[in-house]
């Protein structure tokens, strides 16, 4: 989101910035590391796209996406952050054709793993006020309110998920075929319970500091 692109530009020294069909691609340096910054827009092919068109532009060494998720996992309160230890796209469906559920039709994929590595350190991120965990992130090209959540059992009974969004696994997809090492980074901004924010824009502040702070101190320590 635009507030997270706030947060990165205000702490990084910036280089130059570039636009591909309306996406607007920021080159910065942060802790000695050269960063391209981006915002991808709302679903899995903007995701896929904008994840191609990094790769083979600036041939990048590893793949951070930060944003927002609802809370599938009870323990997990608003605010705090959730890192995929893999993530799913739960809305392909090919059990019709004899497929499990969330596997990539005709191949071997259906869950992605994110870089243990990068998992590893970003768990001492240093997040004030909130948990960090470490979970199971599915991805659907579907807004998941409440309702949608208890009509859709198998988010729970099959995938045992964490947590739902909009992007995550497909940029997984895009770093699996290309061999880039990922994570995905979620502050949780709703639950399944209903309980969400009752402000998203005075939420802003907490995503885009969550967002900086893991990616902060990743970069700090890589």
């Amino acid at each position: 989101m635009d507030a997270e692109i706030s947060e990165f530009l205000a702490h990084g020294n910036v280089h130059s910035k570039t636009e591909w069909h309306g996406f607007i691609f920021y080159s910065l340096t942060l802790h000695g590391h050269e960063i391209v910054l981006v915002k991808c827009g709302v679903g899995k092919v903007f995701a896929a796209l904008i994840s191609q068109h990094l790769i083979d532009t600036y041939h990048p060494s590893t793949l951070i996406f930060t944003g927002v998720a609802g809370g599938l996992n009870p323990q997990y309160e608003i605010g705090d952050v959730v890192l995929s230890h893999d993530c799913i796209q739960h809305d392909v469906d090919g059990l019709g054709l004899g497929f499990p559920r969330g596997n990539l039709l005709y191949t071997d994929w259906t869950a992605f793993s994110a870089d243990p590595n990068l998992l590893e350190k970003a768990k001492s991120a240093p997040v004030k006020g909130h948990k960090i965990w470490v979970g199971r992130i599915l991805t659907g090209d579907q807004f998941m309110t409440h309702s949608e959540i208890a009509s859709h059992s198998y988010l729970h009974d099959e995938f045992h998920g964490d947590a739902v969004e909009m992007e995550g696994a497909a940029l997984a997809q895009v770093c699996a075929v290309n061999q880039i090492p990922f994570i995905i980074i979620r502050t949780i901004s709703d639950k399944a319970n209903g309980e969400a924010m009752h402000d998203f824009q005075k939420f802003l502040p907490v995503i885009a500091q969550n967002s900086f702070t893991v990616v902060n101190h990743l970069l700090s320590i890589l």
